[in-house]
């Protein structure tokens, strides 16, 4: 192992050029409750593929079922359409030939060929020699090219390989590095390994090996796959293996998005992503996995571009002190400034800006007083809810709302599809309609859709995502908060709304939007 220095240090002059492989169809499917369905598969593939450009996916395990089979059939033809055939990669197994014919009968090209990477997962789990594993393997290897197949090759448990029988590791690939292998992957299989360790088994591996392709996959059992990674490349990986959102087993596997910005912004390096699609792959993966993205998980949380203090806000507003190079027009998200007891005036002065609201010092004073109250209460403030702040908190005349709920009923029955008839007012007319949906709240959306279509020829905004919480303690006659995510032309923006029934708070944050949209 080098110096201190020559690890950290990066490399200058040249940018190295790393390949992604994203394994959030195959690795991220292991995450605990999460099951994708096929035509989610290919919308991840999809977006993976054309708009973030990740350099290969690996998207399923070879026969585990005939939906994922139809899953890979279906990705594999699209890849084909867009001449990406060669970027989608099937896990299969040294299991005579089944795997090989069955990612053959899907379209695939690529095989990702599992075999032991430690002497105890050779001799316990296999129960074989090692001389016995190497001649299935090259006997699988020379298989799967005579049906067209490249082959990739996993040593699994290599981390534990190179601990405990680094002999049985070089045994291995002394065998194996002529065989017809397009990248050799080395995985942390167990999470075990840290950068300084990563860094002497990697130098290892390219010293002796020195004209063959390496990869790395990391888990994050020590909450260290990131750092891994980052370790990997600079001991010569070539190319990286993550998850979108960190998806995976156990712990998880490192993230896209953290990979990438460590790769360009502290490295140096090279990669095929398009950085401001990020966010979009991480909440398509989000909506179908069920598994919700922390606010604080970096470049993708909610919280991660929102400034809090308010003596950071009057830093930005200063020449942006407090800024790095994680601008969120990277990620194709903006800076936004919370509205809480820490606000103080700066963060509330460049929300007012924003709305293009102008107050006086003494104005803007007491709205932040107002404010500084709700944050000691725990009340969310956000920018959505800020005029009506400057209304009350100014005792101005406020113009009324263009879009009022006169009447609305909803009703459900076992066995039927909840009904809605809705009256509203919209710039002092009043319409009427009702719908079914398949809830109270979609069924009442579904009204004013028609009133919007049928009665105005305007088009409703989408409603992109619906989350609901109540205070902790979770008593039942706590307070709900709505808060709706809506999709206006290209503009995304949110509204909440607070009641003690789950429905009124939806309705509420409805009305919100619908006034937001009429100015």
């Amino acid at each position: 192992m080098g110096s201190a220095e020559q690890i950290s240090r990066p490399r200058t002059g040249i940018q190295p050029f790393i390949e992604i492989m994203d394994c959030t169809l195959r690795d991220g499917e292991q995450t605990s409750g999460v099951s994708f369905l096929p035509h989610e598969k290919l919308m991840i593939a999809r977006t993976l593929l054309k708009d973030v450009n990740v350099d290969r996916i690996e998207v399923a395990s070879a026969r585990v079922s005939e939906g994922e089979k139809d899953a890979v059939k279906m990705i594999c033809r699209y890849a084909k359409q867009i001449g990406k055939a060669d970027s989608v990669e099937v896990l299969g197994f040294v299991d005579g030939y089944k795997s090989i014919d069955w990612i053959v009968e899907c379209g695939c090209q690529t095989v990702n060929l599992l075999t032991k990477g430690s002497l105890k997962h050779c001799t316990q789990q296999l129960g074989k020699t090692p001389e016995e594993h190497i001649a299935d393997i090259i006997d699988t290897i020379l298989y799967a090219r005579s049906r067209g197949i490249s082959v990739n090759l996993y040593l699994e448990d290599w981390s534990n390989g190179m601990k405990d029988s680094p002999e049985y590791v070089y045994q291995m690939m002394d065998a194996l590095c002529t065989a017809d292998v397009k990248r050799f992957m080395l995985p942390d299989t167990l999470g075990i390994m840290n950068p300084l360790q990563v860094i002497e088994y990697f130098r290892k591996m390219v010293k002796r090996y020195p004209n063959l392709h390496f990869d790395f996959h990391a888990h994050n059992d020590y909450d260290l796959a990131v750092s891994n990674s980052l370790a990997a490349v600079l001991s010569g990986a070539k190319g990286l293996h993550v998850t979108v959102n960190g998806l995976g087993e156990r712990c998880g596997n490192a993230p896209l998005s953290s990979v990438q910005v460590i790769l360009k912004d502290q490295f140096n390096a090279k990669t095929s992503i398009h950085e401001e699609k990020l966010n979009d792959i991480s909440r398509l993966v989000e909506g179908y996995s069920g598994i919700a993205v922390a606010p604080n998980q970096p470049i993708i949380g909610d919280n991660v571009f929102t400034q809090v203090a308010g003596v950071h806000a009057d830093g930005d507003n200063k020449d942006n002190l407090y800024c790095n190079d994680l601008v969120p027009e990277r990620f194709g998200r903006k800076r936004e400034y919370a509205l809480g007891k820490n606000s103080g005036r700066a963060n509330i002065a460049r929300n007012l800006q924003e709305l293009g609201l102008e107050l006086t010092p003494e104005q803007t004073r007491r709205v932040t007083q107002r404010i500084t109250e709700l944050g000691d209460r725990k009340e969310i403030v956000t920018q959505d809810d800020l005029p009506f702040i400057v209304s009350d908190v100014l005792k101005h005349a406020a113009p009324e709302d263009k879009v009022k709920l006169v009447s609305y009923m909803v009703s459900s029955a076992y066995g039927l599809k909840p009904l809605a008839s809705v009256k509203v007012e919209i710039n002092g007319e009043q319409y009427e309609s009702d719908s079914t949906g398949d809830g109270q709240y979609d069924a009442f959306v579904k009204a004013l859709r028609k009133i919007y279509k049928d009665s105005l020829d305007r088009t409703f905004p989408i409603l992109e995502n619906y989350a609901v919480t109540i205070p902790p303690g979770g008593r039942t006659d706590a307070l709900v908060q709505t808060v709706i995510t809506w999709r206006n032309g290209d503009k995304l923006f949110r509204t909440r709304g607070l009641d003690a029934d789950q429905t009124e708070a939806a309705i509420k944050a409805t009305f919100k939007m619908l006034n937001l949209i009429e100015e």
